[in-house]
């Protein structure tokens, strides 16, 4: 009972990085070097994304439009609506850059390992899981910068520029679609090499948290960011993710969803990316206090660990006449 409640090996990572970067920030020209080291961590990340994605697994999955629909709407539409229509009960909470970060968080597109991993626990459609989540990750690299120019022009500031989606494409999409090329040589090798891909994506992401905490810390973000705020920002990821949970589940019955795509709709569809947003927000917010944007999605991603975990195995231990209805 008490390991579902313990964080991770890759939340203790991220814990000891953000201590890191407030002890011994890295300046000037060793900042520069983490900076490039960064960049060819995400470039790598992505690439084998797209060589370890299988083609099979979406053609199998991509027939059910319904479901897709849903998970897309609830992951780029829902969201953003819930973090404008809340906004006079989470901005109190919070500070204003903690905010744009809560805001970009909405923005952001599905998990893909964990979605289909607690998809698996929970007995739900894995075929279906497999190509939502990845539609959603693929189609973050353009909706996302949208979405977040969109919200932020609505929210008073400056909106995005095409220089910053143009960035995306060469960071993300080019190595992706290259990874994708390069798939029918090297796609069962990365398959059979799963923990390569785990070290270079938890390694990109503790990577960009400690060039961002590190700049946010010499601008002076644990002065700007007291206890208080730490507990409102918690507060605010679970009532969002509380409602996403919420909705997905009684609105996929409401529309008529079996139960193991109800399964793959909420857990597919209340779920962020860290692995996505942390290289984003190092290119959408060049020149913004980027500890203070990521720190939102960084708590989220643990809450939505912790929460969906223990939600997984209560959908698992269902009877089976009931997972068939």
């Amino acid at each position: 009972m008490l390991r579902r409640f313990l964080p991770d090996r890759f939340t203790c990572a991220l814990i000891v990085t953000v201590l890191l970067a407030s002890f011994l920030p890295c300046r000037g020209s060793a900042a520069s070097v983490f900076n490039v080291l960064t960049d060819i961590a995400i470039a790598l990340l992505f690439f084998l994304h797209g060589a370890k994605l299988s083609r099979e697994a979406v053609v199998a999955g991509i027939t059910h439009w319904r479901l897709h629909l849903v998970v897309l709407a609830s992951t780029f539409v829902l969201f953003p609506l819930l973090g404008f229509a809340l906004r006079p009960v989470l901005q109190p909470l919070i500070t204003p850059d903690l905010y744009l970060g809560v805001l970009f968080l909405c923005a952001l597109p599905s998990t893909v390992q964990s979605s289909i991993a607690f998809t698996s626990m929970a007995r739900g459609n894995i075929p279906a899981a497999i190509c939502a989540a990845s539609a959603s990750s693929l189609l973050g690299i353009f909706i996302t910068p949208l979405l977040t120019g969109l919200m932020l022009e609505s929210h008073g500031q400056a909106g995005m520029s095409w220089g910053a989606v143009g960035s995306i494409v060469m960071q993300l999409l080019v190595p992706f679609v290259a990874g994708q090329i390069a798939q029918r040589w090297i796609g069962g090798w990365v398959t059979r090499h799963r923990a390569m891909l785990t070290f270079v994506d938890q390694g990109s992401i503790l990577l960009v948290v400690y060039t961002a905490f590190s700049a946010a810390v010499l601008q002076g973000l644990w002065k700007e960011i007291p206890v208080p705020v730490l507990g409102g920002l918690f507060i605010v990821d679970a009532i969002l993710l509380a409602l996403a949970l919420l909705i997905t589940r009684y609105g996929s019955r409401a529309l008529g969803f079996k139960r193991e795509d109800e399964i793959t709709i909420v857990f597919c569809g209340s779920k962020k990316s860290l692995a996505s947003g942390v290289p984003m927000a190092k290119v959408l917010f060049a020149g913004h206090p980027l500890g203070t944007i990521v720190l939102p999605i960084m708590l989220f991603h643990q809450i939505q660990l912790m929460t969906c975990a223990v939600l997984a195995r209560k959908y698992a231990a269902r009877p089976v006449a009931w997972r068939n209805e």
